[in-house]
């Protein structure tokens, strides 16, 4: 299966990726329209200034005489800041509450943000991590949650963002209109592993979207330990846990499996399947001797398939 995500430097205009959605060519529009009215302001300010100054300090004979009113100078100056704000304002407020208000065909995925990952759960209760599929031209809606700190969800090819918090409900909507694989970021500061809280945008046509449901997500025909490398890519498990032996957040997880592990309580265990099951949807039981207790639980977010995929994957990195 194919995740890398389009460059968000090979297509699009000079300062934004590629806009995939009408509502993001239309924010582009506004953004360049303050832009270049700014810039044609400025321009002619610094014109005038010039002129003023170069005359000026040509001679007294030929100085500018000073001006104490002018009604169409005063005219100008007010009338025209006026109208341009206007146009802003009508604009903007008009693509503002479009962008709030989701149609009432969209499609529900509810999102939710931990330190260091982005998982979605769909309409029929399936769920994947790290990858968000959804179909093209068909209104999304995302329900956003966090379980720990405010994290943030930006989807910058479709020009929308917004903050993810804990305790309460956030939601954006969009229609991407272009299939292909796009990137997801985190724009607030949420710890140490904070660049690495990426996931992938895949838009597909509505009968890839439909099969991919109903066969339960993708990697389902996959070996295990091919599945939980996968999985360790998407839900940014390597943010905490590296492959290479070096102690990162949290165990490395080379050569883990069958070692004993000191735990801050005074107990060991063994690292074997129930060790590891335990480790992933109850993380806080049993705490590692010099770590901190921050890993959140993957119940609920990891299938019981992904689960095993991930204990057999950590069984093959001796």
């Amino acid at each position: 299966m194919e995740t890398s995500t389009e460059s968000l430097v090979n297509s699009g205009g000079l300062l934004y990726p590629e806009a995939i959605s009408e509502l993001a060519a239309r924010t582009d529009a506004l953004f360049y329209f303050i832009l270049w009215a700014s810039g044609i302001i400025l321009l002619g300010l610094i014109l005038v200034t010039a002129y003023f100054f170069i005359v000026n300090a040509l001679g007294k004979q030929k100085k500018i005489p000073h001006v104490t009113d002018h009604f169409g100078f005063e005219f100008a100056w007010t009338a025209i800041p006026i109208v341009l704000v206007f146009i802003v304002f009508y604009w903007g407020y008009k693509d503002f509450i479009e962008l709030r208000v989701p149609p009432e065909d969209a499609i529900v995925v509810q999102v939710q943000g931990w330190k260091w990952a982005w998982g979605f759960e769909y309409p029929n209760g399936v769920t994947s991590m790290g990858e968000f599929v959804v179909p093209v031209d068909t209104p999304v809606k995302l329900v956003m949650s966090s379980k720990d700190v405010i994290h943030s969800f930006y989807l910058p090819n479709l020009r929308t963002k917004r903050d993810v918090m804990p305790n309460r409900y956030s939601t954006l909507w969009f229609k991407a209109e272009k299939t292909g694989n796009f990137q997801v970021f985190c724009t607030e500061y949420c710890g140490d592993s904070h660049s690495t809280m990426l996931a992938t945008l895949r838009v597909v046509s509505r009968e890839k979207y439909d099969n991919w449901l109903a066969n339960g997500g993708s990697d389902r025909e996959l070996p295990l330990d091919q599945l939980g490398e996968n999985v360790y890519k998407k839900a940014s498990c390597f943010s905490c846990h590296s492959l290479d032996g070096s102690a990162v957040i949290g165990p490395s997880w080379k050569g883990i499996y069958g070692e004993t592990q000191n735990f801050t309580d005074g107990t060991t265990a063994t690292v074997d399947e129930n060790y590891l099951r335990e480790s992933i949807v109850n993380p806080q039981k049993k705490i590692v001797e010099g770590y901190a207790p921050v890993m959140p639980s993957y119940s609920g977010l990891l299938s019981d398939r992904e689960i095993t995929g991930i204990i057999e994957y950590i069984k093959t990195l001796k």
